[in-house]
């Protein structure tokens, strides 16, 4: 069977068009050229009017003759008798009419209404499940780069104490280092040149733009640092979390704290001592930071992580720098980064 319409469909059968395909469903719509019961029943009053009508004025017997204005009176009255009843029978059909017609537009509309709301829910859930996975998606990658995190440093820690007993005079085997040795016996590590003062605070500040060689370059060359790196890649962890919540080290403006406050943290003082370290005054970044600490465990172990590295790092870089160059690294987006979370740590308390 075709599902197309009929070309001709009858107009004395009630039929209606066929159902028509929306987007919120399939639905009749009546024609409004067809003949309903409605129509039938008021023509076939009026004809029944007419026709007792008729037979009453054929029997009714001849009146006297009068003059012309009773016959003309006459004729109007029964003029009005006759079609009058006729005209009031078809008000009725026609308001009756309209009355189904817009029972069943309104019928149509709130079908429409409701399917329109079925489809709106559905599409708010899909997003929210798209939402969801995406959100989980994240959570795991994170949770992959912190295990992978853990992982690095406890393979590091392992060899070196390795390395270290290996070094001693009693020892009775030798075990073989991560690092490759060159043929006089000098190890790779010390081939290397020290990274600079200056290349070491430009790469905590990550380069500026992607145009930035001299950023990427000195970031290179920290890289190839085993502390200035774990530095490193331990605040680009920390500034990928921090920035899922809006919270970008360029939008912050901290107190500057003296080059001593600094030289005091790198060599142990905490609390009150070095409170002025914690000149993070933005309390959007704050909040945000402090909701995220308590709820998120993978942040809280990135943050102490980065906390721990940033201490180490800095009191190593501390006992050679001036004061001129412990200014610029507090004015990097690592060291805001530590402003902030040692902040909501606790660490100036």
């Amino acid at each position: 069977m075709s599902d197309s319409p009929d070309p001709k469909p009858s107009r004395n059968t009630g039929a209606r068009t066929p159902a028509r395909s929306t987007p919120f469903g399939v639905y009749s719509r009546p024609d409004s050229s067809a003949i309903s019961s409605i129509e039938i029943i008021a023509i076939a009053l009026s004809a029944l009017w007419l026709l007792a009508s008729a037979v009453f004025f054929l029997l009714q017997p001849s009146a006297p003759p009068s003059d012309a204005g009773d016959q003309g009176l006459r004729f109007l009255m029964t003029m009005l008798a006759i079609f009058m009843p006729v005209a009031m029978i078809w008000v009725a059909a026609t308001a009756a009419r309209a009355s189904r017609v817009m029972r069943e537009e309104s019928n149509r509309l709130q079908a429409a209404i409701d399917a329109i709301r079925q489809a709106y829910i559905a599409q708010q859930q899909g997003q929210s499940y798209e939402s969801d996975a995406s959100v989980t998606r994240k959570l795991d990658e994170i949770a992959a780069a912190a295990r992978k995190t853990e992982t690095t440093l406890a393979t590091f820690q392992t060899r070196r104490e390795t390395s270290a007993r290996s070094a001693a005079p009693a020892r009775t085997a030798r075990v073989v280092d991560d690092q490759p040795t060159l043929a006089l016996g000098t190890p790779a590590d010390d081939m290397t040149p020290p990274l600079s003062h200056d290349d070491f605070i430009r790469a905590l500040n990550f380069p500026e733009t992607a145009e930035d060689e001299i950023g990427f370059a000195a970031l290179r060359k920290a890289l190839k640092d085993r502390n200035a790196a774990q530095l490193v890649q331990a605040a680009q962890d920390v500034l990928t979390l921090l920035s899922q919540d809006g919270i970008y080290m360029d939008d912050l403006r901290p107190d500057r704290a003296r080059p001593e406050v600094w030289r005091e943290f790198a060599q142990g003082a905490r609390g009150r001592t070095i409170a002025p370290l914690g000149g993070i005054r933005d309390r959007s970044s704050l909040a945000l930071t402090s909701a995220r600490m308590k709820q998120d465990p993978i942040f809280r172990d990135v943050a102490h992580h980065f906390l721990r590295r940033f201490d180490r790092a800095f009191a190593g870089f501390e006992a050679e720098a001036s004061d001129g160059e412990i200014s610029a690294l507090a004015d990097t987006r690592t060291a805001r980064a530590f402003m902030l979370l040692g902040r909501v740590a606790g660490t100036f308390d």
